[in-house]
């Protein structure tokens, strides 16, 4: 878990909030988890100027166990029995236990990558709107160690690094675009400042907010169940995921250990660490686990998947398959 974030990277009315916040306590008889509660409200950076913070969160361990037993309470159950149960139903690919837990997450990012984000579906989001309130000047730039090329055979991905001329000119366009958009997003709203110009009305928030960048950040409270909060991790930290949307998946696995280690745990071991494997990749395996001949062009595989399969299994592709 990443250190908290500096006081002057929040506004200040956000820290003089949570100060408040992380100054009261409550009595409560629902279960709690230490380890969230000594974090619960503190930002913990992402990028050059995000967050992720833990507004709420409801359940525990102990309350996908219940579910799954359709019980009142722990009894006399011992954690190695929660920890056994909560791993079946994750190597068995239960899901409701997993609903019973929620989390509540107040996240600060670049609009782009809110775009991605929203893409997952199955949860409670409510967004700063920029109909009603102005968006602050402040924009997401790359460190020049992630002004990666584009691939040359993956439309979606990254390739090398710019590096010198290429990358300054590159950061001087992101910051010069991102600062003039916001200048006349300004002086369209005739906001206040020393162009204000009390004669002039100005255009409506609403309209002229589209001349902002996608670099911009914006913020939102997101609230989800637990497993759709593992499939979110699930896709978004791994390697193949945007980076700037993976480092916001990286924090939300550490937050995960946190507030549900048992769980954590299954989901490292079957989810992010196993495989799935198809039928014809089964029987691919079978066949050469009794030492017989698999080739690619009659194992029901594309050459795509024949490579991945091998890939997984930390082995080089028999040699008869070409």
């Amino acid at each position: 878990m990443p250190e908290s974030t500096t006081a002057a990277v929040l506004d200040p009315a956000l820290l003089a909030e949570i100060e408040a916040l992380r100054a009261t306590t409550s009595a409560t008889r629902r279960a709690t988890v230490q380890a969230m509660e000594d974090i619960l409200h503190v930002p913990f950076p992402v990028l050059d100027r995000g967050f992720i913070r833990v507004v709420d969160y409801m359940g525990d361990d102990g309350a996908i166990v219940q579910a799954a037993r359709v019980s009142y309470g722990r009894g006399t159950r011992q954690v190695r029995e929660d920890r056994g149960l909560i791993r079946y139903l994750m190597r068995h690919r239960h899901t409701t236990p997993f609903e019973m837990a929620e989390i509540k997450l107040h996240v600060k990012l670049p609009i782009f990558v809110a775009r991605q984000w929203i893409r997952h579906r199955t949860a409670n989001v409510n967004e700063y709107s920029a109909r009603y309130s102005v968006l602050d000047r402040e924009f997401y730039i790359p460190a020049p160690e992630h002004l990666a090329a584009q691939s040359s055979d993956n439309r979606q991905g990254r390739e090398g690094v710019l590096t010198g001329d290429e990358a300054a000119e590159v950061l001087d366009i992101l910051r010069g675009d991102a600062l003039r958009c916001h200048a006349n997003y300004d002086r369209m709203l005739n906001a206040e400042g020393p162009d204000h110009d009390p004669a002039r009305q100005g255009l409506a928030r609403e309209l002229a907010r589209m001349n902002l960048t996608l670099n911009t950040y914006t913020q939102w409270y997101w609230k989800i169940d637990l497993h759709n909060f593992l499939h979110f991790v699930s896709l978004r930290a791994d390697d193949h995921a945007q980076y700037e949307i993976r480092v916001y998946a990286q924090v939300m696995s550490d937050l995960l250990e946190r507030w549900v280690p048992l769980t954590a745990e299954a989901f490292q071991d079957y989810r992010v660490g196993g495989l799935v494997l198809s039928r014809p990749a089964l029987a691919v395996v079978r066949k050469a686990l009794a030492g017989e001949a698999v080739v690619q062009a009659d194992s029901g595989l594309s050459p795509r998947e024949w490579r991945e399969l091998w890939g997984v299994l930390g082995e080089e592709p028999p040699a008869s398959a070409g």
